[in-house]
């Protein structure tokens, strides 16, 4: 099912690129209410937006490039419309808070409800496995590292592969719906703490990077390596890795090198690379200074966002054809903490309808920001506290489109919790708590269809929790 998904995606992406490319004639307005009415069924129907921005010139080695939605078509904050009643001739029709058919929908549950979990599904761990018999009603335990995993990531559109990033080294692919759940593959090549990984889009490749200043690219299917990389400035450190979601032949990457001609001064980067060719394009480089912590890009691949150790998060313009990068919109969110973490969502819930920003930032706080125009700027739509000012703990969306009354975000944190917190309610945002781990909380991930919901930390343990079933079947 995961690999009919996939293609299915990839199908109406490339028949909506040839659409475009060979309809070069003025569009009437009839025919741009359709496609805009069209664009937003079909990324309902599969969570991605439709609209095809230029097509790539080349293709990734072994994965399909990403098509999405060029920034023209996105919809920003400050330029979208008034929300419309079902009466409403132009516009899009949003449902009230009494919408019969969203209710029908999700069932009648409230947030706190749906997002129930009813235990650990499987433990990986590397201490823990000698004492497995001493632990009561956490589910099997399984050997897996033996440090921080600094970051936990499901493939796409499927639920049972998730990739593990640890500071032991090593990166681990891990089958959670197996009987019982295996570790399928370790990757073993950089010298140091790996700080980042990600997933191409068809799953094929997993990208790596660590700070031994080198960048892998894995073979997921073959189990080996097809390139390593390292970074341009001797003795960087590379501290966050995206692939380029328009065209997988792309990574973005940031690094970090200290200056030996003043005490305390370093020098953050962020650069594209070519991982099919191993080289990095003329003009894909700029300088943020401090340490670049976190990375984030938009479906289209267009806008791209970083944040580091001074507090600061700057967006890019990114050029796909050429590997170009221009420096946007700059924010100071917290002087002198850290942004640990950034994930992009184009549309959350009926209610959050803008693209949004989630940021992990150690001043006890994870922010939601709303995307207000094409250049990345952002507002701040709420802010949660949370227990984060030392360790590089992340957050993200929920995977599937609210149509209850708010929407859910999850955050590790310093206290040891996992927290699941409503971007709508009022007063206390807090809807469920997991507690499991006895130290910090550093990466969560959901699976696609958030029937699992992966969690790592401080000391290398990784928990796969278990949502509570729904009558019928549903989660």
């Amino acid at each position: 099912m995961a690999i009919l998904a996939i293609l299915g995606t990839l199908y109406i992406r490339r028949r909506s690129q040839l659409l475009r490319e060979h309809t070069k004639v003025e569009e009437s307005a009839v025919r741009k209410q359709y496609l805009k009415v069209r664009s937003q069924l079909l990324q309902k129907r599969y969570g991605v937006s439709c609209d095809q921005g230029q097509s790539s010139r080349t293709m990734s080695i072994r994965s399909n490039s990403r098509i999405s939605e060029s920034p023209e078509s996105s919809r920003f904050a400050g330029e979208s419309k008034p929300v419309m009643t079902p009466n409403s001739e132009q516009g899009e029709v949003v449902p009230t808070k009494q919408a019969d058919a969203s209710r029908a929908i999700v069932g009648g549950t409230t947030i706190a409800e749906n997002y129930a979990f009813v235990g650990v599904h499987h433990i990986f761990d590397q201490l823990i496995c000698v004492h497995s018999e001493l632990i009561i009603g956490l589910g099997d335990v399984c050997p897996q590292h033996m440090q921080a995993v600094t970051m936990v990531k499901f493939a796409n559109n499927d639920r049972s592969r998730l990739c593990c990033a640890s500071f032991d080294g090593t990166v681990s692919i891990c089958n959670v719906t197996a009987s019982p759940p295996v570790v399928d593959v370790v990757f073993r090549g950089h010298t140091k703490g790996v700080t980042a990984c990600d997933w191409s889009v068809s799953n094929d490749l997993v990208v790596s990077c660590s700070l031994d200043g080198t960048i892998f690219l894995w073979d997921v299917a073959s189990r080996r390596c097809l390139r390593v990389v390292r970074d341009q400035v001797t003795g960087a450190e590379i501290l966050s890795c995206v692939f380029q979601p328009a065209n997988n032949n792309m990574v973005i990457v940031s690094f970090h090198k200290l200056s030996f001609r003043q005490v305390g001064n370093s020098c953050g980067m962020v650069e594209v690379l070519n991982v099919s060719t191993g080289i990095y394009p003329q003009g894909g480089t700029s300088k943020l200074g401090g340490r670049v912590l976190a990375l984030a890009c938009e479906s289209s691949g267009h806008l791209v966002w970083a944040g580091n150790d001074k507090g600061t998060i700057i967006s890019f313009l990114f050029d796909p054809e050429t590997g170009r990068l221009n420096k946007g919109r700059r924010l100071n969110v917290a002087e002198n903490c850290s942004i640990t973490c950034i994930s992009w969502r184009a549309w959350i819930s009926r209610e959050a309808r803008d693209p949004m920003l989630l940021v992990n930032c150690a001043a006890n706080v994870v922010y939601l920001f709303r995307v207000v125009d094409k250049e990345g700027t952002l507002q701040v739509r709420r802010k949660f506290a949370i227990r984060h000012e030392n360790y590089l703990v992340r957050s993200t969306f929920c995977p599937i489109m609210s149509f209850r009354q708010g929407a859910c975000v999850v955050s590790g944190s310093e206290d040891s919790c996992v927290y699941f917190l409503d971007i709508e309610r009022k007063g206390k945002p807090c809807v469920n708590t997991l507690q499991g781990h006895a130290c910090p909380v550093l990466g969560v991930s959901f699976n696609y269809d958030e029937s699992l919901l992966a969690t790592s930390d401080y000391q290398g343990l990784v928990i796969v929790w278990k949502r509570e079933k729904r009558p019928g079947g549903a989660m």
